[in-house]
């Protein structure tokens, strides 16, 4: 049995009855697209709404029909998710020639029926208007069947097209179809995969890409082109700041990271070919041991396209090619295709791409190319932030790290900087932990590890501090984000340090110790009904807490700096020492202000409230971090 999800090959390429009869493979498919979708048979962590709407925007950007082929997969085996792309195959029929008809600049319907604003110069026409009127008619229609099924997914009639589905597991079942098999019904020299979440915002993206693929000096230089990743309802993040500074920064060395989603690859790269080098029967080994898919490799190392002539006889061999035992002859997630060794295996898939000698360009367009939805709440952001310390630390301590790339390949040492930067996120947590803790340490011993404030050494401490913070605060001024988003970003940078990236960091200590797995957790999304108006609601301030681990931490730092400042303002602290000075108490009140959402959360209830559990754990904690703060003042006198 094979833990693989299907893959519906989206616009009349499985069955005629799917629609759109002018994407049929009969020509040069110049791109594949790769929509993936992790809900886990979960349709309220990933809701099927979302990746339908991903798949609509998709199949209406600005590019030619019959060059253009799209799939899903999906990990959970979800039929519901296969249902919602059915019945979104019969509206595609319809809003497709609407957006390109009307130049609609908007191309998901859940955000454009949202956004008077988009309407195009011919929103006054009659006509436009009765299209319009019967285009949210029928989308509302469209989500209405979603949502009942949704509603009642554990009645599905799996008969027809569903049957498939029936007795299946959402960790073992057998191949219905994987991604692979792109290589065997389309071969596109050209691919793009898309989160389920990622929409295409905007309408020409693909000729974007294109253009740097094609359009440059240096244009076979290219392996992948990525566009940054942005979400309308975190316009601000931190990521958002990383795409204006480091991305940007990356493109003049060897190109930015894959992330993962909104990326465009050639397909011979994905199979392994080095720059400047031709395609050999070593390579083509590597691939497997299908000879279909070898021949249609083959054609994608030299750029060229491949069809079989029966379509029906390919998909009697994407269930070879798709089933995981495929992978044991072959050097499928070893040195073909997305690898392996990391739960962030877009970070490693581009790693090595860049070792090899490959370049990446930077796709960023205006309007942005892609817009997604963030994770749900704050839990599942530091869920998300968790993972990727997680995985970037299985990559750090791999036999596939940057420093080794850098000596024995052709990564470059300014971009292995750039990698090293990013994958030790997870180590940064133990001097963030440590010196969250100095400055109530010192409160309670009654000690200093800073300068009197009368000293002239105080001055290089405060002026690091200073720069860093104007620093910081420019970038955010240059690229036009509000100010009150760069402390937000700032406070939410140290808790998710000290939270999330801390306990990432202990996930793979008990991996390497044999004592625990990594696990791929899916973060929940939500379909937003709400106007953009509406998005910045009078609750969107307040962090969100549950009796998930990553609280604890933040929890227990700000009880002990609580517990340091009336120590001191009550006389408590440890008799002796060479005293506390005035920088340390900045420093303690500093920490508090930047998990002021977790002191806010111990008032509060709800979701808004840090659960009672969490409180107790946290106390205890930081209770025995006082007491071995009093034992060590002890000890030394």
């Amino acid at each position: 049995m094979d833990s693989l999800g299907f893959l519906l090959f989206y616009a009349n390429l499985v069955s005629p009855s799917s629609g759109f009869s002018s994407l049929a493979p009969n020509g040069l498919l110049y791109l594949t697209t790769l929509i993936h979708n992790g809900s886990k048979n979960d349709p309220y962590l990933e809701p099927p709404i979302l990746t339908v709407n991903t798949v609509l925007s998709l199949l209406a950007v600005d590019y030619p029909a019959h060059r253009l082929a799209c799939y899903v997969s999906d990990d959970g085996c979800s039929p519901l998710n296969f249902y919602s792309l059915v019945e979104a195959s019969k509206f595609a029929k319809l809003w497709v020639p609407f957006c390109k008809k009307y130049n609609i600049g908007v191309r998901a319907p859940f955000r454009y029926f949202l956004r008077e604003s988009d309407e195009p110069p011919c929103a006054s026409s009659w006509e436009f208007q009765q299209d319009w009127e019967k285009m949210k008619e029928e989308y509302e229609r469209l989500c209405g069947n979603i949502e009942a099924a949704a509603n009642n997914s554990t009645s599905f009639d799996l008969t027809g097209e569903l049957e498939v589905f029936f007795n299946t597991e959402c960790q073992n079942h057998p191949t219905i179809i994987k991604t692979r098999v792109s290589g065997l019904m389309t071969n596109a020299p050209f691919m793009l995969n898309v989160d389920c979440d990622m929409y295409a915002n905007n309408p020409e993206l693909v000729l974007h890409a294109m253009c740097l693929f094609l359009g440059s000096s240096d244009e076979r230089d290219w392996g992948f082109v990525q566009c940054p990743q942005y979400f309308y309802d975190r316009p601000t993040d931190h990521l958002a700041v990383l795409h204006q500074t480091l991305f940007k920064g990356m493109v003049g060395i060897q190109g930015p990271f894959y992330a993962g989603s909104g990326t465009f690859h050639r397909r011979n790269v994905v199979y392994g070919l080095w720059p400047g080098k031709e395609a050999d029967d070593e390579l083509l080994k590597k691939i497997g041991n299908s000879k279909e898919f070898i021949n249609s490799a083959a054609h994608a190392l030299k750029g060229k396209a491949y069809f079989t002539s029966i379509l029906s006889k390919s998909l009697d061999v994407v269930h070879q090619v798709a089933g995981c035992d495929y992978e044991h002859s072959s050097d499928w997630g070893k040195k073909v295709g997305f690898l392996y060794g990391s739960i962030t295996e877009d970070m490693i898939t581009g790693m090595m791409i860049h070792a090899k000698g490959w370049r990446s360009g930077y796709c960023s367009p205006d309007p942005r190319a892609f817009l997604g939805c963030g994770a749900l709440a704050d839990p599942a952001a530091m869920s998300q932030q968790k993972r990727w310390a997680t995985g970037f630390l299985e990559i750090l301590f791999s036999k596939t790290n940057p420093i080794f790339a850098c000596f024995t390949s052709k990564l470059q040492f300014r971009q292995c900087l750039a990698y090293l930067w990013i994958l030790i996120w997870g180590l940064r947590s133990i001097p963030e932990v440590c010196y969250a803790a100095l400055p109530a340490y010192c409160i309670i011993t009654n000690s200093s590890f800073l300068p009197k404030i009368q000293e002239l050494g105080i001055c290089i401490p405060v002026t690091l501090f200073v720069i860093y913070k104007v620093y910081t605060l420019s970038d955010y001024i240059r690229i036009g984000f509000p100010i009150d988003s760069w402390w937000v970003n700032s406070c939410m940078a140290r808790i998710s340090a000290t939270g999330a990236w801390f306990l990432g960091l202990l996930n793979v200590i008990l991996k390497f110790l044999g004592l625990s797995e990594t696990i791929f957790e899916i973060t929940q999304k939500l379909h937003q009904p709400r106007t953009p108006a509406d998005d910045c609601g009078k609750d969107d301030d307040k962090m969100i807490f549950d009796e998930s681990p990553v609280f604890i931490p933040g929890t227990t730092i700000l009880l002990v700096h609580v517990s340091a400042l009336a120590m001191a303002l009550l006389g408590l602290e440890a008799q002796g020492g060479q005293g506390t000075g005035l920088g340390e108490f900045f420093c303690s009140t500093y920490v508090v202000l930047c998990f002021l959402p977790f002191l806010q959360g111990l008032f509060r209830r709800g979701k808004y409230g840090i659960p009672l559990p969490t409180i107790c754990k946290s106390s205890a904690l930081a209770l025995l971090f006082v007491h071995l703060c009093k034992m060590s003042t002890i000890s030394v006198n």
